[in-house]
């Protein structure tokens, strides 16, 4: 009996180191944060505790069955019930779920513990793209990122997703603006939506938090280590949702202060072109440093929409959805894209876009469509 046992144990075990090593694409990914590893120890600890359950309890059964089976003469004993047996077999599964509650309960509560955040930021999530507003920075990034807003669209070109074109690396999990942050630092992020529910998720920290419009949840991480790190909106938002990947790049602090800095300088000149405009009596965008690559801008941003022709965009390539609007001028399209009209935000919701970029992807547009 013993014999057996050992057996089944050693083959349980093998098995299960195997499957969950770290490299392994069956385990969970190498946490990369305090809560992750908090995670992945309590999901290894609860999943040996199983093991050794499995092996007792059908250890037991398959011996029992094979020791007593009728062609070796067993005769069957008749017997009601036992008190001990019942008090036992009660209080040992009660033990160990309470074993197995306390460190699932100090996990819960770490991973809800969002006091003390040094760097606050709201992601909201749009269909089909997330939008990142810094807060609040404490301590020594007080004042350094506050203010900044991101919006990070899906980078992968249609060509790959419509498979006229290889898929690269990371298909489907690149955007054209990542969400930086500074590593040793404990970022809480502020979650909510502009449509519908959605979810912020990278399995490397640990963390997956519902997006819900009207209403503000939060959730945070700590990133020791400098890198990229990949996740997805995790909830079923519509025909795109495969189409909004979440990128954290995690720098150290020094460097995330240099983003900062060039980032606010890039926004505080916004309204200088139409000042200089004004003056001049004219409309016209401030010329570009350089030619714009509108199909670029277009497979980044407005392809989610304009692509299939959903969320009431005219889909490019559909001549008679755009006859119409090509009808109204070239003028009156550019300035419907850079204001916004109905259901379109201004500058298709990332304001971070130059108005020559705007132009140059609705002069894209215009001519697929014409």
């Amino acid at each position: 009996m013993s014999k057996l046992l050992s057996m089944i144990a050693l083959a349980t075990s093998a098995l299960a180191t195997n499957a969950y090593a770290a490299t392994s694409k069956y385990g969970l990914p190498d946490p990369e944060s305090p809560i992750a590893r908090e995670i992945y120890s309590l999901h290894t600890l609860i999943l040996w505790i199983c093991v050794v359950i499995f092996v007792l309890v059908f250890g037991m059964m398959f011996i029992s069955i094979f020791k007593h089976r009728k062609s070796v003469g067993h005769k069957a004993a008749h017997f009601h019930e036992n008190t001990t047996v019942e008090v036992i077999w009660t209080v040992i599964p009660f033990v160990i779920l309470m074993g197995m509650a306390y460190p699932a309960t100090k996990t819960i509560i770490d991973m809800k513990d969002t006091s003390n955040p040094d760097l606050t930021i709201k992601a909201t999530g749009y269909q089909w793209k997330w939008g990142y507003d810094y807060l609040k920075g404490e301590g020594s990034l007080a004042g350094v990122s506050d203010g900044i807003t991101v919006y990070a669209s899906l980078a992968t070109p249609m060509d790959q997703i419509y498979e006229n074109a290889p898929k690269s690396e990371n298909y489907l999990l690149e955007v054209d603006n990542e969400l930086v942050v500074p590593i040793n630092k404990k970022i809480r992020i502020l979650t909510t939506a502009a449509d519908v529910i959605h979810a912020w998720w990278v399995p490397a920290f640990g963390v997956k938090q519902d997006a819900i419009p009207g209403f503000i949840r939060d959730t945070w991480f700590l990133v020791e280590k400098p890198g990229v790190y990949r996740g997805q909106c995790a909830e079923l938002c519509g025909k795109e949702h495969g189409f909004m990947p979440i990128v954290v790049r995690a720098v150290d602090e020094a460097e995330f202060k240099d983003w900062a800095a060039k980032n606010k300088s890039a926004a505080a000149p916004a309204d200088a072109p139409m000042q200089v405009a004004a003056a001049g009596g004219t409309s016209a965008p401030a010329a570009a440093a350089g030619p714009v690559d509108g199909k670029k801008t277009y497979d980044g941003l407005c392809a989610a929409c304009h692509g299939a022709g959903i969320a009431g965009a005219p889909k490019v390539g559909d001549k008679g959805a755009w006859a119409t609007r090509i009808a109204q001028g070239e003028g009156t399209l550019v300035d419907h894209a850079i204001k916004g009209i109905r259901t379109m935000p201004a500058k298709g919701g990332n304001p971070a876009l130059s108005d020559a970029e705007v132009k140059a992807a609705v002069d894209h547009m215009v001519e697929l469509s014409k």
